[in-house]
């Protein structure tokens, strides 16, 4: 592991994106041991003479792991251990709102969580990690993502709500009707706890989405085994969602050029503000996680 190189820039995706971005040749560093195990293989890439690091969450040869046994609190420390300031989040939710076309690319603005086993705080044992979550998604990045993915698509939807899902198996229709009510537009299964890890270590955070099928029960589809989603999906809608995973990377890209210009101007720095002036933690982060909470 090369930990000598330092980048502020991160996208962090599943198999799908590395499938895409491996094409521009990313350079493999490896996997980070840290206090809550080993991370995902972190692979360092560069835009226009920007360099940005790339880590996917399910696995370097397809889907590997699934969402609920990511090591999503290995893989925020190791890019915070690697200067890593700004995460951009590649995630492909199901559409639970019936308007939202398959292969809808769009930055959502808020988030439900309804995962229920993965360890979601870096403080647990502590009196850390009070942190509100308005606005969940760092608005600055959530802009220029927006603003990228106008400039390549044409339109980009920014209210979205994602309702997080514990997983691996899918949802109910019960479960879907449930987050409607709830107000959830989007379901998927990786986005909790990973923007709240990367909030409490005062990362900047914000998802990219594409829509890659209509979750159960939103529109009539029979079950057809041995293919993805098992009928979820019909052939012509999987070729919008190829289409709009390649846009995501692009739009990915782009960002980051974007990011690079502006430095850091929102709150999302100075989260742990308070505990700092309380005289709780230091401006060491390392210092702040309970050592006994490891796995």
């Amino acid at each position: 592991m090369h930990e000598n190189i330092k980048c502020k820039i991160a996208i962090i995706g599943g198999s799908t994106g590395f499938r895409f971005l491996k094409e521009k040749n990313l350079t493999r560093l490896g996997t980070m041991s840290t206090p809550f195990g080993t991370s995902a293989a972190i692979y360092a890439g560069t835009k226009e003479e920007v360099q940005f690091l790339y880590m996917s969450r399910h696995g370097e040869k397809g889907y590997e792991t699934s969402a609920p046994f990511v090591n999503y609190r290995a893989n925020i420390w190791a890019l915070k251990e690697m200067g890593v300031e700004r995460i951009i989040s590649w995630s492909g939710p199901a559409a639970i709102d019936h308007n939202i076309p398959i292969g809808a690319v769009l930055v959502p603005g808020d988030i439900i969580d309804e995962t229920r086993s993965r360890p979601s705080t870096f403080f647990a044992g502590t009196g850390l990690g009070f942190v509100r979550q308005n606005p969940v998604f760092c608005p600055e990045l959530s802009d220029i993502l927006a603003i990228e993915t106008i400039r390549l698509t044409g339109a980009c939807r920014r209210e979205d709500v994602y309702v997080c899902t514990e997983g691996p198996r899918l949802e109910t229709p019960a479960e879907i009707r449930k987050a409607y009510i709830l107000g959830g537009t989007l379901v998927g299964m990786t986005l909790a706890p990973e923007v709240f890890l990367a909030k409490e270590l005062e990362m900047c955070y914000a998802p990219i989405c594409y829509v890659t099928n209509y979750a159960e029960g939103v529109r009539k589809r029979e079950f057809a085994p041995g293919v993805l989603f098992e009928g979820l999906l019909d052939a012509e809608e999987a070729e919008e969602v190829e289409k709009a995973a390649q846009m995501v990377g692009e739009i990915a890209l782009s960002a980051i050029i974007s990011i690079s210009e502006k430095p850091r101007g929102c709150m999302c720095g100075r989260i742990m503000e308070r505990y700092k002036k309380r005289g709780d933690i230091d401006t060491d982060w390392h210092t702040w996680i309970n050592g006994e909470e490891k796995d």
